[in-house]
């Protein structure tokens, strides 16, 4: 999945979204912080492309919103969007939103962000390497296909709900990233800004990091994660620990507000690393847990309903499904990895 897979529903029990050869499949705490159930199809039906990779985004109103592509005719695919309302509870069927050139074959992984009113907006590359982005109506249904500009857009976007609820959204070009954003909810998007850097695709991830921020984090082609919030420069801090993107969360750790990092290590093991909020000068450090994992596997990261971090590792190839959460004792003291 594109996007943190693990999150935490209205109602406080934690899911996991994962996909299968055709098909995304949920898996839910039946109550917070008690067993899981089974794997559950959703969506309906519908058959699913594997890959580009289906997206998912969650709002303020803690609903899933999920994005995918379809085949609809030899050579040629839509998107198409769920909403996941509760865990324990079907989601609504697929709902056919279209292609960002209007007809074609796949054009690259989606991305969903939803906005303070609850409104999904799906972000994908089109055909021709620039941005383009459709959103739901505020009366219902989905707006126009937009066009964003930007070219040679080397990978997926990332997109996340920042202040006040307003969406912004990164991309990675020929040695800038760039940065699109709306002045207000419910606004059209600009092209504010392009920063120059060397940033290996498929390793953007963005948080937001604080009621002003928010931040997008990548690995550079020198091997470092670094940080950049919009109107300053990136800033390298520290060694990535494997090739993928970063999970990351905003959390209190110890009565502070930090940042944290996870990623599947190259060792084979998670790394995890927290920082103050935005304060990349006070460094960060990876401390690995965990066994060692399949080389596919996945870390994605999320609160409960306790608001305690919990951790999730999902490897495609096995299935396996791991978990830990923070220990109720200072520092990041995790429990042992479980097996769901």
């Amino acid at each position: 999945m594109n996007g943190e897979w693990l999150i935490r529903g209205r109602d406080g029990r934690l899911s996991v979204y994962l996909m299968t050869q055709d098909a995304v499949l949920c898996r839910a705490e039946q109550v917070p912080k008690g067993p899981w159930d089974a794997p559950r199809r959703i969506g309906g039906d519908q058959r699913l492309h594997p890959a580009p990779a289906p997206a998912i985004g969650q709002g303020a109103d803690s609903y899933a919103h999920l994005v995918a592509w379809r085949p609809t005719a030899p050579g040629e695919s839509d998107l198409v969007h769920s909403t996941h309302f509760r865990p324990l509870l079907a989601a609504l069927d697929w709902d056919p939103v279209g292609h960002p050139d209007a007809k074609g074959d796949r054009t690259g992984r989606p991305v969903v962000a939803v906005d303070a009113q609850g409104r999904a907006h799906i972000f994908v590359r089109g055909g021709g390497g620039g941005l383009h982005m459709r959103a739901q109506a505020q009366k219902g249904g989905w707006g126009p296909w937009r066009d964003l500009k930007g070219t040679g857009l080397q990978d997926a976007p990332v997109a996340v709900a920042g202040r006040a609820g307003r969406i912004e959204a990164y991309a990675v070009g020929s040695g800038v990233i760039l940065h699109w954003r709306q002045e207000a909810p419910g606004t059209e998007f600009r092209l504010v800004e392009e920063v120059a850097a060397e940033a290996r695709p498929g390793t953007l991830r963005a948080l937001a990091t604080s009621d002003e921020n928010t931040t997008l984090f990548f690995t550079d082609v020198s091997g470092h994660l670094s940080a950049w919030r919009p109107g300053a420069r990136p800033v390298a801090l520290l060694p990535a620990a494997g090739p993928g993107p970063v999970a990351a969360v905003r959390c209190e750790l110890d009565g502070h507000d930090c940042t944290l990092l996870a990623q599947c290590s190259s060792s084979g093991r998670v790394a995890f690393a927290a920082y103050p909020g935005e304060q990349e000068s006070a460094g960060a450090w990876w401390t690995e847990s965990g066994p060692r994992l399949a080389p596919d596997a996945e870390v994605s990261l999320g609160l409960d309903a306790d608001g305690r971090v919990v951790a999730a590792v999902l490897s495609p190839s096995t299935g396996q499904l791991l978990l830990t959460r923070r220990k109720d004792e200072p520092g990041l003291a995790l429990t042992a990895w479980q097996e769901i």
